[in-house]
């Protein structure tokens, strides 16, 4: 399989040219190889080997070697493409690997523990805040035994990722990536790299290496590849084409550069909300470079589709009671950059932002501020709000700094009543909930919202059944183990995140939100697309089903029985309230347990009642049916010209009489008061 992803597997990739700065290089001697091996690197046809794996983590920390390192942060294991290093200088988690000695005869081994055809090495410099480090040029060689086969120019900067292809590609279990010339940093002259080996193993008819063989293939026979904006729209009018009594495709609006954001709706009525079916999405590619996210909801609306067909209850059943919306690029203009360079040459930033530099993931309004003010300005705490939030004026102007993605996302969440949702990203393992925002705009800090143990449970739904977060053998991605925190982490415990998509979606409609981080690898191969299917399909499929938790309803008029909307839906001992939708029905997420439940709605008295959810995959329907408060109902009743019913008219005379009775009460007391006075003065 092609490194860069392209619809001809001939395509031809120009390597970039490096040119050494003489006075920031080491001017030791190179070594003496054979003439016949060639030195210059010039066009070179893209390999179909796909990486062994060191930036995926299939290569083991045990496969990898060198010659010398300065310290464990910078040992060997820390040599691989894209890792990224922890903010402080000198810990465990450095961003590469690093010789302690500086001189040619330093080397990164990688043990491929079969015999491999090697095709190519991708190679950066030390990712770090605090120093820059890179080597400029290389020689590689493999043992059998050791001998160098081939030279290359090297980085000219420590994160442009540079392919270096072979000139003839070469037979060997190991290789050793050779630095020649490193930048001269003054003093800190390191010799450090990141690198990803490409190759391919060799058959073994006789089974020799089984035992270290690896699953790369997936039982559900779907489009395993990288798609561009073209490809992926294809791909879903296919979907649609396929099952189109249960698909649709809509736009929820345009990316800066004209494309479309499209969604594929799976529901058994597709197009239209039905009274008391809760709706659910996915969302991917919010940072464009992320890729598996996009290609796993291309993965699922397929799948979900080819099992609908065959019968299979539990898809059916989602589909016939929940109505989803998959969107499985937020960000194209930004995938479309990163696609262009190739999955491997993207580099760790590359296509993230959007065409106008804008990160999504602090676009949306920052309206834990806004709640956190009122909070602390506000001294009578029953005027204060705890959900629906306004959107500040300032943010909703054309001047604002807001991405036409974002604004399109805010418009799609405020037209339909979501529920559930997940925002799908890569680059780390784990799952993370709300808040995502510090309260102090400290660093990082615990910051719980008032359903902390509902969010919990949905991060650990996702992380439980996912094959790899639920490995508890699997080693960090990059300088955090999130193994301790059992693969979940409330967000600004992480780092402080404002401006989310997640917190947005709680303060400003009913839909809770988490983000699953899928992979270390940012954009995977492709080669590595189906096992990543394994790794998430049940998780996916999981997360959906919660979306059937807790209680569900409609708010109804007593008399009428319309559904009412915006009622307020509360629930005793959380702070945070929901509203129903346009007919009147809603959705309370909660964990197992018995609650007060009240629904208000204006120009209605109060209902409460007492719900009690299971454990088991159904919600509790609770309903509540309200009485209009007599001014309103009486108001709605001339207004149509109708007459006053028997029980209105009682009413309302008991009204009248209660209020006789209280203004004679205080007509009484102050004449009581003013004849003492009088009494007093004579």
């Amino acid at each position: 399989r092609s490194i860069k992803v392209a619809k001809k597997p001939k395509r031809v990739l120009k390597k970039p040219k490096v040119v050494a700065k003489k006075p920031n290089v080491s001017k030791k001697q190179k070594p003496q190889v054979k003439k016949s091996l060639s030195r210059s690197a010039t066009t070179e046809t893209v390999p179909q080997c796909p990486p062994l794996g060191l930036e995926s983590l299939k290569v083991k920390d045990t496969q990898l070697r060198a010659s010398s390192f300065k310290r464990r942060g910078l040992g060997p294991h820390r040599g691989r493409l894209n890792i990224q290093s922890g903010i402080h200088d000198g810990d465990i988690y450095d961003g590469a690997w690093c010789a302690q000695i500086r001189d040619t005869k330093q080397w990164l081994e990688v043990d491929a523990q079969r015999p491999t055809r090697f095709t190519g090495v991708i190679l950066q410099g030390r990712n770090s805040i605090w120093r820059s480090a890179w080597a400029t040029s290389y020689w590689f060689s493999n043992r059998s035994p050791w001998s160098s086969f081939s030279h290359r120019s090297g980085n000219q900067d420590a994160e442009t990722p540079v392919l270096a292809l072979f000139n003839t590609s070469t037979v060997a279990r190991y290789i050793r990536i050779n630095p020649q010339t490193w930048y001269q940093n003054g003093t800190q002259g390191d010799i450090c790299l990141r690198a990803e080996v490409l190759g391919c193993a060799l058959p073994d008819p006789n089974n020799i290496y089984a035992w270290q063989t690896e699953p790369t293939e997936s039982r559900d026979k779907l489009d395993f590849r990288h798609h561009n904006y073209k490809e992926m729209r294809k791909l879903m009018k296919s979907v649609n084409d396929a099952c189109p009594d249960i698909t649709r495709i809509y736009s929820i609006g345009k990316s800066y550069t004209g494309l479309k954001l499209y969604v594929m709706e799976i529901s058994d009525n597709p197009g239209k909300h039905e009274l008391g079916e809760p709706e659910f999405r996915y969302v991917a590619g919010m940072h464009g470079n992320e890729a598996l996210g996009r290609e796993l909801l291309l993965n699922l609306m397929q799948y979900m589709c080819q099992e609908y067909k065959r019968g299979d209850q539990r898809i059916v059943r989602l589909v016939k009671e929940t109505r989803i919306h998959l969107l499985p690029s937020m960000n194209p203009d930004g995938y479309e950059m990163a696609f262009k360079k190739g999955s491997e040459l993207a580099g760790w930033a590359l296509g993230r932002y959007s065409y106008e530099g804008i990160d999504m993931n602090h676009n949306f309004a920052d309206l834990n501020s806004v709640m956190w003010t009122a909070i602390e300005l506000e001294t009578d705490r029953s005027k204060l709000i705890n959900h629906y939030f306004p959107i500040p004026e300032q943010y909703t102007s054309e001047e604002a700094f807001v991405a036409s993605e974002t604004r399109a996302v805010i418009s799609w969440m405020q037209n339909i009543p979501f529920v559930l949702s997940a925002n799908l990203h890569g680059g780390e393992v784990v799952v993370t909930y709300p808040y995502d925002m510090t309260r102090d705009w400290a660093p990082r800090e615990h910051t719980p919202t008032a359903d902390e143990s509902f969010f919990r449970w949905l991060a650990t739904a996702y992380a439980s059944t996912n094959q790899v977060m639920s490995n508890p053998d699997r080693r960090p991605c990059h300088n955090k183990d999130f193994l301790r925190y059992n693969n979940i982490i409330n967000g600004a415990d992480w780092h402080n995140v404002p401006g989310s998509m997640n917190d947005f979606s709680y303060l400003h409609t009913n839909c809770f939100e988490v983000t699953v981080e899928l992979s270390c690898d940012k954009f995977p191969h492709a080669s590595e697309l189906p096992i990543e299917w394994e790794n998430n399909r049940e998780s996916l499929l999981v997360y959906m089903e919660q979306v059937h938790r807790g209680i569900k309803g409609v708010v109804r008029d007593k008399d009428t029985e319309a559904g009412i909307a915006d009622a307020i839906i509360k629930v005793d001992d959380i702070d945070h309230h929901i509203r129903s939708a346009a007919d009147g029905d809603y959705w309370r997420l909660l964990n197992p347990g018995e609650y007060r439940v009240t629904a208000t709605a204006e120009g209605y008295l109060p209902s409460s009642r007492t719900c009690q959810v299971m454990y088991d995959h159904y919600p509790t329907i609770c309903d509540f049916r309200l009485t209009k408060m007599p001014k309103q109902r009486l108001k709605d009743i001339l207004a149509k010209g109708g007459k006053l019913p028997k029980d209105l008219q009682l009413r309302l005379r008991q009204l009248r009489m209660r209020k006789l009775r209280v203004t004679t009460k205080a007509i009484n007391q102050r004449r009581a008061a003013a004849a003492a006075k009088r009494a007093k003065r004579v």
